[in-house]
């Protein structure tokens, strides 16, 4: 019997690509039921791409500086995913806004990684933000895009618990651990089917019964 066709997956990176690492790591697994077949960054000089081409990935830089306004930046972007015949979209480190119609093009077929437990501290600087709340725990999330930034369905969370004498860069340094340990988990669940959007609601189907997928 021939092999189930794999869900074909672009990431998109704007900087290192510590968590397309991650991914790509466990997409080399035979069962994984993803193949990450195109690494795409809006900045030629990001080190990601190296990274990803080291491990036999194909890339492609389209700059984003050199298009006159975001919708042209889009239509590119767009265009390049589709001829790589692009299943499912990775945000990982995207430091781009995409505009509501690229959202909507794509919409049920775009992950995001973002670094606190949505919808709280969504933006950037997310570690300083709960620290500056006095939240006893903190986190990761992975979610379906939407056109409102850092929203969207949530497909599942990793938790660590705040200690007193964390600082915004120790802090971070333990939840990139579980965003590398969440996103590959998450991908693998929605590419297997057992993860899918019911409405507003992402509902798993081998989910534990309080819900709760990870915790540390």
């Amino acid at each position: 019997m021939a092999a189930a066709r794999k869900t074909r997956v672009a990431v998109l990176i704007s900087g290192r690509g510590s968590n397309m690492v991650a991914l790509l790591e466990a997409a080399k697994d035979p069962a994984f039921p993803a193949e990450i077949v195109l690494v795409l960054s809006n900045r030629p000089e990001a080190a990601g791409l190296a990274r990803a081409a080291a491990a036999g990935i194909p890339t492609q830089a389209i700059d984003h500086r050199a298009f006159a306004d975001r919708a042209g930046f889009d239509a590119a972007l767009d265009a390049a995913l589709r001829a790589a015949e692009i299943d499912l979209v990775c945000l990982a480190g995207f430091m781009r806004i995409l505009t509501t119609e690229f959202v909507a093009s794509w919409a049920g077929r775009m992950l995001n990684i973002h670094p606190s437990l949505l919808p709280l501290f969504k933006g950037t600087h997310t570690h300083r933000q709960a620290l500056d709340a006095g939240v006893r725990l903190h986190g990761c999330t992975v979610h379906f895009v939407v056109p409102e930034l850092d929203a969207g369905p949530i497909v599942a969370q990793a938790a660590i618990p705040v200690r007193q004498d964390d600082d915004p860069d120790s802090l971070a340094d333990r939840v990139i651990v579980q965003e590398r340990r969440l996103y590959p988990a998450v991908l693998a669940l929605v590419a297997g089917g057992r993860a899918r959007l019911e409405g507003e609601r992402v509902v798993i189907a081998d989910a534990a019964p309080d819900g709760a997928l990870f915790s540390v």
